[in-house]
């Protein structure tokens, strides 16, 4: 399939993932438009090839356009083309998206930056078949499977006058919602494995030696806001900056811009990293300081309550996202970690 050419697969084994599959495979052999919706990095562009290549059109060209990366001035001639002399440069004609697509697939993605005006066109192309090039007035027909991605609410765009309802409508025959990465915690070491076998093998190296427990750990209780792009980024990151090849990943890399020299706005002065058990490291929890009767105390005790207490409010409150959590404590996330192995609070939700 056209996801293992570039050596990217659709691996998992969660019931959210394994719902997604079985959605696709009902859905592919339709030839019906599809809307598949999803956070960043969840892997809109693998599971829109699946769709090609479990439908009847599999033999077709398949092509692929990102509409966030084509100017809104050259969107209707990628799509549509345009006829020698339609404007200024061009001196031959030029055959779209959809004329190349012709009896395959086209899959747009970011669908929601489009034009009203190229709105207006995909409507009339679903719905008829029919649409015309730049500069011509010869009506061409085009026989396309469109499936159609974004990572916005279109139905509340639509409601707000800022996409269209009828083309909504249109395109919504179905709609697949990719789970985001920390819906699919069954998941995460699986295609982490995956990812850091094959950076191995680019490094030319004999094998992979695993992951180590607090590795694990790491990558089990990260948010993954970027989904399994980063979490790929993460892994390879990790695996090649690991010092010897032969002993298993300890460190894993989340933030490749995490310095004590990173730069901040111009003018602004760096961060000052301070300990958890500083008062201003968290403003809004005062602790609670002994009254005159109630010495004497145990005084370390009293101190690590006290940090154990703001660790556990912090990973709440950030929803027990460990780099949030380092970021509303005013640590990094290495110092962080050290607090949370201190009081062994790994295995926190």
């Amino acid at each position: 399939m056209a996801e293992g050419q570039r050596g990217d697969r659709l691996l998992g084994e969660s019931p959210a993932f394994m719902e997604v599959l079985e959605l696709v495979s009902q859905v592919a052999p339709l030839d019906k438009p599809v809307l598949i919706v999803g956070e960043r990095g969840t892997g809109k562009e693998l599971i829109a090839a699946r769709l090609h290549y479990l439908s009847r059109r599999w033999d077709q060209e398949y092509v692929k356009m990102n509409c966030a990366a084509i100017s809104e001035s050259l969107m209707e001639t990628e799509l549509f083309g345009h006829e020698q002399g339609a404007f200024t440069g061009a001196q031959k004609s030029h055959r779209g998206r959809f004329e190349r697509a012709d009896k395959g697939s086209l899959f747009l993605d970011e669908l929601a930056t489009t034009s009203p005006l190229v709105q207006e066109k995909l409507l009339r192309i679903i719905e008829y078949g029919e649409y015309e090039r730049v500069g011509g007035n010869k009506t061409l027909v085009a026989d396309v499977r469109l499936i159609a991605a974004t990572n916005e609410d279109l139905p509340t765009l639509a409601r707000k006058g800022k996409f269209r309802e009828d083309l909504l409508d249109r395109l919504a025959f179905d709609v697949i919602t990719l789970p985001p990465l920390r819906s699919r915690p069954e998941d995460i070491l699986i295609l982490a494995e995956h990812f850091a076998v094959k950076m191995a093998m680019d490094l030319g190296r004999e094998y992979f030696p695993g992951f180590s427990m607090s590795a694990r750990k790491v990558l089990r209780s990260y948010h993954w806001p970027g989904n399994i792009r980063e979490l790929k980024n993460a892994v390879e990151r990790s695996v090649y900056r690991s010092t010897d090849p032969d002993h298993p990943i300890d460190l894993i890399s989340l933030d490749p811009f995490e310095s004590p020299y990173r730069p901040t706005r111009q003018g602004d002065p760096a961060p000052v990293v301070r300990e958890t058990s500083d008062e201003t490291a968290a403003p809004s929890l005062t602790p609670s300081v002994p009254a005159v009767d109630d010495f004497p105390i145990d005084f370390r005790k009293s101190v690590q309550d006290y940090e154990v207490g703001l660790i556990k409010s912090a990973l709440a409150a950030s929803q027990f996202n460990q780099k949030k959590t380092a970021d509303a404590l005013g640590v990094t996330y290495h110092q962080l970690r050290g607090y949370l192995k201190k009081y062994d609070l790994l295995d926190s939700p």
